[in-house]
């Protein structure tokens, strides 16, 4: 054990915590009417809680475990058999790293939440969370991280998928996800009101910017050089992509709006993310350039010519900036073209059909969308039993 590399992925598991609890939660909150905010936030706490409880009785060992078929890491290690405080994973405490990967597991269905927001059946969200996070993103986190069969050695020869901290893993996988689920609600009744709270926006946002650096500088799972590289192009993508945001922005409609600019910064984070243990400040800066003007024209593109009401636009900002960081990798010369293009497809399939399964299958067990009469209501107080505000809002 590293008494360093130890202290250093403490503080990493801390932060990404903290990047749910309560950074999503905030920016999510923030961005809905006021008699839903309390929902969201219900949301975000809940899962936090189940996926807490799931990772440590199958999950962890479904995602490490020490199985050889390279689909899945079995069951060996369920209810953390075996792993003591003695026990190490590299140069960590096991125990540690099952903490800090027990944080992606929360934070990933937690993404999803920005899709369904304000007409979704809480026993469904639940149901469905818990579900997708052992059935989905489980055995992704094994494929890729866990020694399976898109890492070095396996269906891509010896230079495997390269996904430092979960373009694919986490954001393509949230991402999808969230884009199947608001197709199969369908929209919001009324969907032209704008954020309840930009205030809880932007400070939402600068909880995730900071946790941030837990999440990519954490996963070097070392206190060292390369920890302090992910941190430094993590920073520089999320500037740069803030104010790329911001000038498109002002370019296309004559203003800069704060919710753009802080979108800007989640997806200049979403985009590095990826890519943030292979490239360099300036090769950030370029990501994070682009990365802003091109979820931004995503959200165009889902929103208003597609026509789907993924609520806070996680498809767009979380799962193209993802799957844009994954491919720069490959444009950067840091990875295999066939490695990160084969990744990206063989995930995505899996993801969508995993998800579609689910959805039929929980939406048969617990309504999938409140009444409309709860919807107009706000789900605060019909599912609940308490408001966020005195005032009607």
């Amino acid at each position: 054990m590293n008494a360093a590399d130890t202290a250093w992925i403490m503080t990493a598991t801390a932060l990404v915590l903290f990047m749910t609890l309560p950074g999503l939660a905030l920016f999510y909150g923030g961005l809905v009417r006021g008699r839903n905010v309390l929902s969201v936030f219900m949301h975000c706490y809940a899962i936090a809680c189940l996926m807490s409880v799931l990772w440590f009785l199958f999950g962890y060992s479904i995602a490490f475990g020490d199985g050889t078929s390279g689909l899945w890491g079995g069951l060996g290690k369920i209810g953390l058999n075996g792993v003591t405080a003695d026990s190490l994973s590299g140069t960590l405490p096991e125990v540690l790293f099952f903490a800090f990967q027990m944080t992606f597991a929360i934070i990933t269905p937690a993404l999803i939440v920005g899709a369904y927001v304000e007409r979704i059946g809480f026993g469904f969200v639940l149901l469905f969370s818990g579900l997708w996070m052992l059935l989905c993103y489980a055995p992704v986190v094994h494929w890729v991280w866990g020694g399976g069969f898109l890492a070095d050695g396996g269906i891509f020869g010896d230079l495997g998928v390269r996904d430092f901290a979960g373009g694919i893993v986490v954001h393509e996988t949230a991402g999808l996800a969230a884009l199947i689920l608001a197709v199969f609600l369908g929209p919001r009744k009324n969907h032209a009101t704008p954020p309840h709270n930009p205030p809880f926006v932007m400070i939402g946002a600068a909880m995730l910017w900071v946790g941030w650096f837990g999440f990519n500088g954490g996963s070097q799972l070392a206190a060292d050089g390369g920890a302090a590289m992910a941190i430094t192009v993590t920073h520089i993508s999320a500037a740069t992509a803030s104010l790329s945001w911001a000038l498109w922005e002002r370019i296309k409609f004559g203003k800069s709006s704060m919710v753009g600019i802080v979108t800007g910064t989640i997806a200049g984070l979403a985009s590095i993310t990826p890519a943030s243990g292979f490239v360099g400040p300036w090769a950030a800066l370029l990501i994070g350039a682009v990365a802003g003007i091109l979820c931004q024209e995503a959200v165009v593109l889902i929103r208003n010519k597609a026509k789907i009401d993924d609520t806070l636009d996680v498809f767009a900002v979380h799962g193209v900036g993802g799957i844009f960081g994954t491919i720069m990798i490959a444009a950067f010369g840091v990875g295999s073209w066939a490695a990160q293009l084969g990744a990206l497809v063989i995930v995505g399939l899996y993801t969508t059909i995993v998800t579609v399964v689910l959805v039929y299958i929980c939406k048969a067990i617990t309504p999938l969308r409140v009444s409309e009469e709860v919807e107009t209501s706000g789900l605060d107080l019909s599912v609940h039993g308490e408001r966020a505000y005195e005032l009607n809002s």
